[in-house]
């Protein structure tokens, strides 16, 4: 309809605000907009919050922070709650030519509803996914489509303003796939033409279960608190359901690079596996192409704030942190963990100091006077990593790697466990490395 007639095409895409914007939600916008995009079309946001009962201001505003967040711009937005009297106009042309009328309820809390006059016939439409799809709608009866003339039901406003909009192109997921029978419907009573229809697959687990809140973050405000970045999220989350058609089989794209390969006819019908595994790959290749200026800004973020002020009075000690992690880090919240190495003198506990397979106290401080010594005989305060390794390395070889950095690394952090001796020296530089050292062998 749209791009053979040369009609610049328009999309929606149309939350309820009744949950903070879903995973699945997301990778919906997504697609709206990458084809809005690549076809140079119109993008709109339309809030749909008619369920008074279960609409909040936080939950739209929860989508609006998202959307952003991601980079997803709408051209227009609309909100369902400030169209009332529009729906009720036209609920009145269909009662008055009969199309629809008011019906008399013995069951339920209404005493009387409006009704579609439905006269029960066959319905074709194309899916963009899926083909042709035939329903029989005789067994749908005369379905309500309002509570009252203020009060429209869902089926009903998202024909008026699908029709009003101008949209030419429905893209939502296939859980909305029995809702279009009743829309044509409504579609057909005014004489309105149909859009295009694609219905994207589910999300599942990697079980093929449904994904819910129960298996795993399904929000997307989680994500972005546990620290993916929003460029990881959209090349994740456009692999869902679609294939890029390119010749090298790259896999990390950025935004705009989507917009230019988008096409609805790559996607697939059966349910995409969400992988958690594979989302966490591609959150660290995004962070490795960013600039260690835009790490910083992203990761100063997640520091605890008793670390911020120093991160600011110590913007050197800061540049180099941002230097060592970026090959690192996984999630921007892993500096949460890694600025207290830095920032903090650590609680050594001299029971941990010497090595597992050998307990000597007095083989260790022998080694830690050495490495100081080395550390000492550097010329520059600021060193980098293999000036360390270059500094220390040959000593660990000759007396053992493990007798030699094991205690280097707890006495530079007081952890087992942490990133290597010569990093950690690098950020801390001369001064620190020596007054760490020497901390250890007083523990001893």
């Amino acid at each position: 309809m749209s791009e053979g007639k040369n009609i610049k095409p328009v999309v929606r895409f149309a939350p309820s605000p009744t949950g903070f914007l879903h995973i699945g939600s997301a990778r919906t916008a997504l697609f709206n907009y990458l084809y809005a995009k690549k076809t140079g079309g119109k993008y709109i946001l339309r809030i749909e919050d008619t369920d008074k009962t279960r609409s909040t201001k936080e939950f739209e505003e929860d989508i609006l922070k998202e959307l952003k967040w991601l980079g997803i711009n709408y051209d227009e937005m609309y909100r369902q709650s400030e169209r009332t009297n529009i729906y009720s106009d036209y609920l009145h042309q269909l009662v008055d030519k009969n199309l629809a009328y008011i019906s008399q309820e013995s069951e339920g809390e209404s005493e009387s509803v409006i009704r579609l006059r439905n006269i029960g016939k066959n319905i074709t439409f194309s899916d963009t996914i899926r083909g042709s799809i035939a329903f029989d709608t005789s067994e749908l009866g005369d379905f309500v489509i309002a509570k009252d003339f203020d009060q429209a039901i869902y089926h009903f406003v998202v024909v008026v303003d699908d029709f009003l909009m101008g949209i030419t192109n429905v893209i939502r997921g296939e859980e909305h796939l029995s809702n279009t029978p009743r829309q044509i419907l409504i579609q057909e009573a005014f004489g309105w033409p149909r859009v295009e229809y694609t219905h994207l697959p589910l999300i599942l687990n990697p079980d093929k279960s449904k994904m819910s809140k129960r298996t795993g973050a399904t929000a997307v405000c989680e994500y972005r608190e546990t620290g993916y970045l929003p460029e990881a999220i959209i090349n994740f989350l456009v692999f869902l359901g679609w294939s890029a058609q390119n010749k090298t089989n790259e896999e990390i794209f950025p935004l705009e690079k989507l917009m230019e390969l988008f096409n609805l006819t790559q996607l697939q019908s059966g349910g995409a596996v969400f992988n958690i595994e594979k989302l966490d790959w591609m959150n660290e290749q995004h962070i490795r192409l960013m600039t260690e200026e835009k790490l910083g800004q992203r990761l100063f973020y997640f520091l605890p704030d008793n670390f911020k002020k120093e991160a600011e009075e110590n913007k050197k000690l800061w540049q180099r942190i941002i230097t060592s992690e970026k090959g690192r880090i996984h999630k921007l919240c892993d500096i949460k963990e890694t600025a207290q190495i830095y920032f903090e003198t650590p609680k050594i506990d001299p029971l941990i100091i010497p090595p597992p397979k050998n307990r000597d106290k007095k083989t260790t401080k022998e080694h830690l006077q050495k490495t100081l010594i080395l550390f000492q005989n550097l010329e520059s305060e600021i060193f980098s990593r293999e000036e360390a390794k270059e500094v220390i390395w040959p000593y660990a070889e000759e007396k053992g790697r493990e007798e030699v950095l094991w205690p280097l690394r707890v006495a530079l952090t007081g952890r087992e466990k942490s990133p290597d001796p010569f990093t950690v020296s690098f950020v801390l530089g001369k001064e620190e490395t020596q007054k760490r050292i020497k901390n250890a062998l007083d523990a001893l």
